[in-house]
């Protein structure tokens, strides 16, 4: 299958183990004419079967049919669900699972994608946190709902932040900033103000238990590395979606 210049981001932390999947796609490569290029989302204006080639290329690359992912309906919302089999799950922003070939995906554009996995129990999740998410703890319920299900200890947890929007560009307004407390707030002098989204999730992966030397956060911005990532708050309305996804073979 042709795979033209697609690039996936993966996680060093998960690297060492082999039966884990784990990938983040970019607007690299693709099917898909400009600026949607190798668009992951089929409710952003891009036509469906460009959509479905797009997703074939890039999970062809990671070895994972399409007939095995399980998809959320996002909402931005706190909800977790477990999952046993592939299919689409409605009104909800984060996945988990422990059930081999099951891939857990989710769909991000400066949105924070977080990736978790317990070696020990052999566990997966994945989290889409935006503000709303990141104010309602979703990672936290994450990494309690594995615990509470699987029997899982946070100790033992690997987590991996895939790129989002960073401090750098993030801005909100103070109705936004007014919700979290000042050390996610950077202020500039004229400026608006600035959340740390990716540091939020860090301290409530911690708050939960989970060490620090078992948390890798990307570096990458997505709305201020325009040539890698698709970014609505870069490109409003037209912009592309990225996906991530997380699960285990047999």
């Amino acid at each position: 299958m042709e795979v033209s210049n697609i690039k996936i981001l993966r996680s060093a932390l998960f690297t060492p183990h082999q039966s884990l999947r784990c990938g983040v796609s970019t607007r690299c490569g693709g099917v898909s004419p400009e600026p949607y290029e190798l668009n992951m989302s089929m409710k952003v204006g891009d036509a469906e079967e460009r959509v479905i080639k797009n997703r074939e290329l890039f999970f062809h690359r990671l070895g994972i049919p399409l007939d095995k992912l399980a998809i959320p309906n996002q909402v931005h919302g706190s909800d977790v669900v477990r999952v046993s089999a592939p299919g689409t799950y409605d009104a909800c922003d984060g996945l988990m699972t422990d059930i081999e070939n099951v891939f857990l995906t989710v769909t991000v554009a400066d949105c924070v994608p977080v990736f978790i996995f317990d070696p020990d129990i052999r566990a997966v999740a994945v989290i889409h946190a935006g503000w709303r998410g990141s104010k309602s703890k979703i990672v936290k319920n994450a990494v309690d709902a594995m615990t509470r299900q699987y029997g899982s200890d946070a100790k033992n947890f690997l987590a991996y932040i895939g790129p989002s929007a960073g401090v750098c560009c993030y801005e909100v307004g103070s109705e936004i900033a007014d919700q979290f407390e000042d050390i996610y707030i950077l202020h500039r002098s004229g400026r608006n103000l600035h959340l740390d989204m990716r540091a939020i999730q860090v301290d409530l992966l911690l708050d939960a238990g989970v060490p620090l030397n078992n948390i890798e956060v990307s570096h990458y911005c997505t709305i201020c590395v325009p040539n890698l990532f698709h970014s609505y708050r870069r490109l409003g309305p037209k912009s592309g979606r990225m996906m991530g996804v997380i699960g285990m073979t047999g």
